[in-house]
């Protein structure tokens, strides 16, 4: 059914995809104009964010972009203030920004978990505290926080899957603290969904990916864009603090 956004405003970070293809964030965008909704697309390289506002605008939706690094009160607060100056309001942010980093516990820096913690889960502290403040004074909202499969199982990469850990403690949190001011809040864990961020892994490794969940098949930013799509809507209004695991699965087994 479209138009399950019509009207409403939406903030995406990572709005744009790091190569050809789309990631979670570029579908994220895509699909909320389709539902009806007017989206700022931000992402710390504008011209990244650029072409995922041409491809709204070629369908006929609408779109702005802002250029913010995620991990920066300034950028946070002024992406809020440029979607209400340019549309009025804010009713839903996707916190979508992530790095990844496949250090394993004695081989990870501490150069390298402060960048993972400042980008994975710093980052939707300074958005979240951003939006939600005039969504609070408006009565209603919705945000989205991407986390990861790798927060819920055994996992080599210790930083990425420390941080993404932290972005369900701190959905949870945020929830019972927003949910009497009529804002929810709610996150996603995708599992092993192919994006141009692992593009770097190689065919042979992107197979394993694609045979190790039950359904055996590939994942995609729009299968968690879908999702997004779902929790910013009113068909998700009595949801709030949960996780959706998007992944093919792959939570149901040891592998």
């Amino acid at each position: 059914m479209p138009g399950r956004l019509k009207d409403k405003v939406a903030i995406v970070t990572g709005a744009g995809s790091r190569g050809p293809g789309i990631g979670n964030g570029k579908a994220a965008a895509i699909l909320f104009a389709r539902e009806g909704a007017r989206v700022l697309c931000v992402d710390a390289k504008p011209e990244n964010a650029e072409e995922t506002a041409k491809l709204i605008a070629q369908e006929g939706g609408e779109a702005a972009v802002f250029a913010a690094d995620v991990a920066r009160k300034a950028d946070c607060d002024g992406m809020v203030r440029a979607a209400i100056d340019r549309w009025g309001a804010v009713d839903i942010l996707q916190n979508n920004v992530g790095i990844e980093s496949r250090k394993s516990l004695f081989e990870v820096t501490e150069e390298e978990w402060d960048r993972v913690m400042a980008v994975d889960l710093k980052s939707m502290l300074l958005a979240t505290q951003a939006a939600a403040k005039p969504m609070v004074e408006r009565g209603r909202g919705a945000i989205i926080c991407v986390s990861s499969v790798a927060a819920m199982r055994g996992h080599g990469r210790t930083a990425y899957a420390a941080a993404k850990a932290g972005v369900i403690g701190f959905v949870r949190t945020c929830a019972a603290q927003l949910g009497p001011k009529g804002v929810r809040v709610n996150a996603i864990a995708p599992g092993m969904v192919w994006t141009p961020m692992v593009e770097s892994v190689g065919l042979e490794l992107r197979e394993k990916r694609r045979k190790a969940s039950p359904l055996g098949t590939e994942g995609e930013g729009w299968d968690v864009a879908w999702a997004a799509v779902y929790l910013a809507s009113e068909e998700a209004r009595w949801v709030t603090g949960q996780t959706l695991v998007v992944d093919g699965g792959l939570t149901l087994t040891t592998r």
